[in-house]
């Protein structure tokens, strides 16, 4: 019998092993695998390639896991925001680089990196410091960057319901980063609100399939001992 399901979170991460590439769901708050992130914090994994949209939060994203000076390499559409100065801070003392994807292009990088397709020309950074230094070709008359694809070891994504084979579906504004970034990953980790039969899902509700997705935790307050704040 299939059963992806984790005992909690620490189980869930506890294989990842330092110089982890990790892409990280979540547009803001919304589908944020918050739990999953403070467990990966608590285990203490170093020298980490996080790819999120944003960082989030100091104490709710990956802002926690470069406080926790777990991230050697970050990539993402929006670095700075009110929680930014500890990333601020290792970027001027060269503690951490920085990588910053227009997010159109991030996402589209980590699809194609979820569909084996290593690269892609797009027109979104040319003529700008984001596209220099990197390989460039006309396409009708317009300049286009070549975009190098996105993979993970692992990824962090959070959806709403599950069924114990890990189909998912999300709730709402849940359904951002997460699909996307649950193909591109050679283990992908769900954090969802709860797990129920197979069968029980309606199979036009669900945005990721089971194929991609390797280990469920259901979130449990009192288990994580945190309250879901979160979407």
């Amino acid at each position: 019998m299939i059963q992806k399901r984790f005992e909690n979170s620490a189980k869930a991460v506890a294989d990842i092993h330092d110089g982890a590439t990790l892409l990280v769901g979540g547009f803001g708050g919304s589908g944020l695998p918050s739990h999953l992130i403070a467990a990966l914090v608590e285990q203490g994994a170093k020298n980490l390639t996080v790819v999120s949209n944003n960082i989030g939060a100091v104490s709710d994203g990956v802002a926690a896991l470069i406080s926790n000076n777990q991230v050697k390499k970050i990539i993402c559409s929006f670095p700075v925001g009110p929680h930014a100065d500890d990333l601020i801070a290792r970027l001027q003392n060269g503690t951490i680089e920085l990588e910053i994807s227009p997010q159109g292009t991030l996402a589209e990088r980590i699809r194609a990196g979820g569909a084996g397709v290593p690269a892609f020309y797009t027109p979104t950074a040319a003529h700008t410091e984001l596209g220099e230094g990197k390989e460039t070709r006309m396409f009708n008359g317009r300049l286009h960057v070549l975009e190098q694809a996105i993979v993970g070891d692992f990824a962090f994504i959070k959806g709403h319901t599950a069924d114990r084979w890990g189909n998912i579906v999300y709730n709402k504004t849940q359904r951002n980063f997460n699909p996307v970034m649950a193909t591109a990953a050679r283990i992908t980790i769900a954090e969802v609100d709860e797990i129920v039969e197979v069968g029980e899902i309606d199979p036009e509700n669900i945005a990721t399939p089971s194929v991609y997705v390797h280990r469920l935790v259901k979130l449990e307050a009192a288990q994580e001992g945190r309250v879901l704040v979160n979407g």
